[in-house]
């Protein structure tokens, strides 16, 4: 998903400025679809503004240094319904981990097992995140999304544990660094 379709995204569902749309980035449920910085929602505001997509005004409070809060436009409504309209790009799934699994060997089983025990904390702790959102959430098309991502995140969970010890197996034949070089 491109940053403009994300802010365009929040911004149907209600103003907003920079720092809250990062933050539904980073924290809120839209955290499932895009990793999306400062240095990049910024820029596509601006440029959504002057293409007439979003709108801002000014907000002073006392004591405090004022803030941008973004609208989205009709002319930015039509374009994210033509945006959506669009036959999705595949998925990206980016795993570190699998990555580390790949190269496990370099680093041996001891390692390989405490990054486990770290990889299946952290599906839990999604998991447990987004069954909590689950269980308060009132929308269905925002439910289905959640169930989606609870199950696809439980069978990674379940294939962790139900397959580690094979991983901490080719992880215990380290190689050395000159082995590894040729």
């Amino acid at each position: 998903m491109s940053t403009r379709k994300f802010c365009l995204a929040i911004l149907s569902s209600g103003d907003a400025t920079g720092y809250e749309i990062r933050k539904t980035a980073q924290e809120g449920h839209f955290s499932h679809f895009i990793e999306a910085s400062y240095g990049s929602i910024y820029p596509s505001l601006a440029k959504m503004e002057q293409d007439g997509l979003v709108t801002w005004r000014e907000e002073i409070s006392p004591g405090k240094p004022s803030r941008k809060i973004y609208s989205i436009t009709p002319a930015g409504r039509d374009a994210f319904v033509q945006e959506l309209s669009e036959t999705p790009v595949e998925d990206l799934f980016r795993s570190p981990f699998l990555l580390l699994a790949l190269y496990s060997r370099w680093v041996g089983g001891e390692f390989i097992s405490k990054e486990i025990d770290r990889r299946i904390e952290h599906l839990e702790l999604k998991i447990g995140g987004m069954t909590h959102e689950l269980e308060i959430c009132e929308d269905p098309a925002s439910a289905w999304t959640l169930e989606y991502g609870i199950t696809t995140l439980s069978a990674s969970l379940n294939y962790m544990k139900m397959n580690r010890s094979k991983l901490e197996r080719i992880a215990s034949e380290r190689v050395s660094h000159a082995q590894a070089a040729e």
